[in-house]
């Protein structure tokens, strides 16, 4: 047991400043089958912060009310079954970046999408 970080947490986690954060969860939720552990909304009813869990790894994402805003964020996940996310991701408004395939020097098979917010999201199943 840890007293520096919740139980369960990662060491590392991405965190992700979004102008539409609660279609970033709703898609994270559709596409991962993600849950939201927390999240805290500011006296307007907007998004303050949000942690979502994705398997063992949580996403935070915070409302883009704030001086700081995200770049382009890039994130990997490991799914069982990469070319059904993908398909699903699409179907869930994702922009394709690039179709999952296996490269030689590859062991998976990965592809990848864009979500409203500008973010990629790279799935690969080994």
């Amino acid at each position: 047991m840890t007293d520096w970080k919740p139980p369960r947490y990662p060491s590392v986690s991405p965190y992700l400043i979004c102008q539409h954060p609660d279609d970033v969860i709703a898609f994270v939720v559709a596409v991962f089958g993600a849950e939201v552990v927390r999240r805290f909304d500011r006296p307007d009813g907007s998004l303050m912060h949000a942690e979502i869990r994705i398997d063992d790894s949580i996403v935070m994402i915070g409302g883009g009310a704030t001086e700081y805003q995200s770049a382009e964020a890039h994130l990997h996940v490991y799914v069982r079954d990469a070319l059904a996310t993908y398909d699903l991701a699409i179907a869930n408004g994702a922009e394709p970046v690039r179709p999952p395939e296996r490269k030689d020097v590859d062991d998976d098979l990965r592809g990848g999408f864009r979500d409203r917010a500008g973010n990629i999201w790279w799935v690969a199943t080994q």
